[in-house]
């Protein structure tokens, strides 16, 4: 008889834990709803989060357009008034008689080839030669000295 009662004890004890634990740790309806919210505030900020970047960067670029057409502007003036206070070779040579040239290409579309780019490589001067980004460009390799040669230099030393 008391292994009986030891067993419904013991069996008991272990639901009440069991119970315990799976209210404690149990994932349950509640706890995937729980997480589905989260996921859905995550998401919905996520949404406004582009959206704020997206209307930043269009602010930024009326900004720059604003700020471009101001400086067109000053640009402009400082032209009109080259052209009437000074002489006309003075005016010519420090800015362009048309004055949107320097910003529509100007020289570029015309062909004129005012400063080039860097380069980002360096020119050989002739094709069989290394060229200066080579690793050992410039270095002199060392002459090995033959041992008759190391000899004499031992003896006098």
């Amino acid at each position: 008889m008391t292994i009986w009662l030891t067993g419904i004890a013991c069996l008991a004890l272990g639901l009440v834990i069991g119970a315990a634990c799976a209210s404690r740790f149990g994932g349950g309806p509640a706890r995937a709803r729980e997480l589905e919210e989260q996921l859905r505030r995550l998401r919905e900020s996520d949404r406004e989060y582009r959206e704020s970047v997206s209307e930043h960067f269009g602010a930024t670029a009326e900004l720059v357009k604003h700020m471009t057409e101001s400086y067109k502007d000053v640009y402009q003036h400082l032209a009109s008034g080259a052209q009437s206070l000074c002489s006309t070779e003075v005016a010519s040579r420090l800015l362009p008689a048309s004055s949107d040239s320097v910003f529509e290409g100007g020289a570029a579309e015309t062909g004129e080839i005012g400063a080039l780019p860097p380069r980002d490589y360096a020119l050989k001067q002739h094709p069989a030669r290394k060229g200066a980004l080579a690793e050992d460009f410039g270095l002199e390799k060392p002459k090995l000295e033959s041992k008759d040669d190391q000899i004499a230099g031992d003896r006098n030393c």
